[in-house]
Parts: structure tokens; C-alpha cells; sequence
């Protein structure tokens, strides 16, 4: 994926000025996820290409981004270095940070460990990295849209449900995104949250704007389907202290 998508368009992405979330494009502007970042430490789950990580540091945060994936990493860093945005890169999985505890005001998942590391790993870690009162903030697929993909890899997300929602955790895909990832229903979501001493502070289910194209790389959910329903959302938690 990195030389066949993610790597071809980071330079791009890293110079983007305005923060937007997922496939479509959902403008923070408008959703006011993330507030004033100046001066925060921020650790990013599964940075990929880390150009999420590089808007905030262009708004002022000190910047570390996590990722099993040296040649992620590798382009991250060529992006950091030819545009003069710092950020501290760091090759390691999500689920076992090498840093102390209690080291980040926020920690940001997009589409990263939020996704393809176990929650019941990840989230655990997510707390431990956080100061009291920090903020955790992840983007991932919908449960609805997870309910309704089909395992065919040609396939598009539809009106029907295809998979039961009991039961829901680690998935198995085959053809052109074979791998493993990692979904939940909404009540797990919470208990796990709860458990792990954070309170949920916002759910953002996100629709997809009018004049949104069905992805060019990310193809299985229909634009139109997105403006029905929401394909991905975003959970926000803060840690008790």
C-alpha cells in the first residue's frame, strides 16, 4: 500500500493547510474534534506516512509518530525533512509503545492502530501514555459499515447486513486488502473505554458532503451510501485523573 498509494501522495498530504478526516473529506472546521493543540504533546497510533501527525505539529504540537512499517516511516520521514516539519518517528507496533507512562496530553489513532491493532491491547496503552486528563481521539470504519462490507474484495459496502454485529472483533479479508483488522460494536466500545479509566466525551458519526466523490483508493463505500449513512466516525475520551 505505502509505494502504491499512501507514499505517491504524502508530500501532498503533508502540505495540506486545513485538517479534514476521513475518505471524504469531513473538514475539522466543522466538527471541532480537536481544539488548540499549541503546545501539546501528541503521540499518533499507527502514523502511516504521519501527515495527520504533520498538521499538527504545523499548529504548534510537539509531535511523535508510531509504526510497525519502516518504509511508512521512511517516507514520513523524507516528508519531515524536505519540508522542515519535526517530528520524533518511532518504528514499533501501537499495542507496546516504547515510552514512559504518562508522556502525552493527546493520543490520535486515524485509521492506524484505531483499526489494525487489537483494541483490547491498544486502548489499554493508550491510557498508560496519557497524563491525567489527556484526550484520546481515533478515526475508524462505522460498525454499520463493517455490518453491511462483503467479504468479496470487488465488492462494495450495500443496504443489506451481512455479517452478524454479536461477536464482532477481529476480521479476516481476503483479495486485494487481504489482512487482519479490528472492529467492534458500539456497547464493547464503551465497556473497553470505561475499563480502561476513560470517559467518553463525544462520538462523531460522519456523513459523507454533498459534493463527495466515492474514493479513487478506497472504493468499497459508495459516496452515496455515506450521505445515507455514516461510514466512519470518530470517538473522543479523556483519561480520569
Amino acid at each position: 500500500m505505502n509505494a502504491e498509494y499512501t507514499d505517491a501522495r504524502a508530500l501532498d498530504s503533508w502540505r495540506q493547510d486545513e485538517i479534514d478526516w476521513g475518505m471524504f473529506g469531513v473538514p475539522e472546521a466543522e466538527l471541532g474534534v480537536l481544539g488548540d493543540v499549541a503546545g501539546k504533546d501528541v503521540i499518533e497510533l499507527g502514523c502511516g506516512t504521519a501527515y495527520f501527525g504533520a498538521w499538527l505539529a504545523k499548529r504548534g504540537a510537539r509531535v511523535t509518530g508510531v509504526d510497525l512499517t519502516p518504509a511508512q516511516l521512511e517516507t514520513a520521514r523524507r516528508c519531515s525533512e524536505e519540508l522542515g516539519i519535526p517530528m520524533e518517528l518511532i518504528e514499533a507496533n501501537a499495542e507496546d509503545v516504547p515510552l514512559p507512562d504518562g508522556s502525552f496530553d493527546l493520543v490520535l489513532s486515524e485509521y492506524g492502530a484505531s483499526i489494525w491493532c487489537d483494541p483490547y491491547r491498544w486502548i489499554p496503552e493508550a491510557a498508560r501514555l496519557l497524563r491525567p486528563r489527556g484526550e484520546l481521539v481515533f478515526l475508524r470504519n462505522s460498525t454499520l459499515c463493517v455490518l453491511c462490507a462483503p467479504d468479496d474484495p470487488d465488492g462494495k459496502v450495500g443496504e443489506r447486513l451481512l455479517r452478524p454485529q454479536f461477536g464482532l472483533h477481529r476480521m479476516e479479508w481476503s483479495g486485494e486488502d487481504e489482512g487482519v483488522d479490528f472492529q467492534l460494536p458500539h456497547g464493547d466500545w464503551i465497556r473497553l473505554l470505561r475499563a480502561a479509566e476513560f470517559e467518553i466525551e463525544e462520538l462523531w458519526e460522519l456523513q459523507a458532503p454533498e459534493s463527495a466523490e466515492t474514493h479513487s483508493y478506497y472504493g468499497f463505500v459508495p459516496a452515496e451510501w455515506a450521505r445515507k449513512w455514516p461510514a466512519e466516525e470518530i470517538w473522543k475520551a479523556r483519561k480520569r485523573g
